[in-house]
């Protein structure tokens, strides 16, 4: 079983975005028993692939010595399970720091049950809960605006890692005609690429995951080719 957490220190640059179809492709391209887990409290992943918050549950999964997967619930997506989110994660950084075990996620993870991959959507920032997701993952997939400041926000990131777990970084909401989108790529040429598309956008509006609704789109197709990527990496 791979661990793959979808993080990053910024906000708004497709973490969730990256998530649900990533964890669509791994499901329904590559016909793997997929869990994602919505760890951030605005319990956006868990909105689009169908599931409302339901009370204050997901901050108490942490502090019980249970199994995680009974929590695991069905997505829209066949073979695609998620644990969802909630606002009781507003504070869980602080509830991991006071019961002090620093691999809580990590071993809630081992004890997950019969999954081939699970996937994180991670909230943003550095803190405790990156700290746990750092210890957990075996491969960080890290979606970076191209921009000076998302690519200075990145590189703080990687210095923090400091090579502890493999990191993807991923140019998001790509245009090409941009200048300071094309001098990104250029520089970083080997790095995947999800374009700015209308079929991104419209993810809110279906409640799915891109290739469901767009399946011939160039969003689907570099979501599927990330995906390819990503399994060849944890194999």
């Amino acid at each position: 079983m791979a661990t793959i957490a979808i993080y990053s220190s910024k906000g708004g640059v497709g973490k969730t975005t990256l998530a649900v179809n990533l964890a669509w492709c791994a499901a329904a391209l590559s016909q793997r028993r997929t869990l994602l887990w919505d760890l951030d409290p605005q319990a956006a992943s868990s909105w689009v692939v169908g599931r409302e918050p339901a009370g204050d549950q997901a901050r108490a999964l942490f502090t019980k010595d249970s199994k995680a997967s009974a929590h695991a619930q069905p997505t829209i997506v066949p073979g695609l399970d998620l644990i969802p989110a909630d606002a009781s994660l507003r504070t869980l950084d602080l509830l991991l720091h006071d019961i002090g075990k620093r691999r809580r996620l990590g071993r809630l993870i081992e004890r997950i049950g019969d999954y081939d991959h699970v996937l994180l959507d991670c909230p943003p920032g550095l803190t405790e809960t990156s700290e746990q997701v750092i210890r957990a993952a075996d491969l960080i997939v890290m979606p970076v605006i191209p921009s000076p400041l998302a690519q200075r926000a990145a590189d703080e990131v990687l210095r923090h890692l400091g090579g502890k777990v493999p990191v993807l970084p991923v140019h998001m909401m790509v245009d090409r005609r941009r200048r300071l989108h094309a001098e990104a790529l250029a520089a970083q040429p080997d790095w995947p690429a999800i374009p700015m598309a209308s079929a991104v956008e419209a993810m809110a509006e279906h409640r799915a995951p891109v290739a469901t609704f767009a399946p011939r789109s160039a969003a689907a197709g570099a979501f599927a080719a990330l995906w390819t990527a990503i399994e060849r990496r944890v194999a």
